[in-house]
């Protein structure tokens, strides 16, 4: 089966979007690590609707969210490509797949940093 390419505006959009879509929704439902932090970021938007925080805090506190599990996705993604490339253990495949964890750690850190300066003052 060749693939196609759909020149329509429109319909190619919505093939675009539906992929996008299952992708997300494969992410969430295979992945642990991302079950995890999907789960922190609903967390998060619970605590934001019950301590009420202000739009900039929401706008702040929706990137961070975004962030991490766009990074963790693409982390994923190159997870999955190392290992398709090579299954078995590597050295320097192994060096790519830390520097990609490595990049949602990051990521991780400046999301808990923003839900300490959001959250933290709301307990005192």
């Amino acid at each position: 089966m060749e693939f196609q390419k759909d020149n329509s505006f429109f319909s190619g959009r919505l093939k675009s979007v539906s992929f996008a879509v299952k992708g997300a929704i494969k992410l969430i439902t295979t992945e642990h690590s991302v079950m995890v932090q999907f789960s922190i970021g609903i967390l998060m938007t619970i605590a934001g609707f019950y301590f009420k925080i202000t739009h900039t805090e929401w706008l702040i506190q929706t990137l961070a969210i975004g962030i991490v599990m766009s990074i963790e996705g693409l982390n994923t993604a190159v997870e999955k490509i190392a290992d398709f490339i090579h299954p078995n253990y590597h050295e320097r495949i192994g060096f790519i797949k830390d520097i990609a964890a490595g990049a949602v750690f990051f990521a991780a850190l400046t999301a808990i940093a923003i839900g300490l300066i959001i959250y933290l003052p709301k307990f005192s």
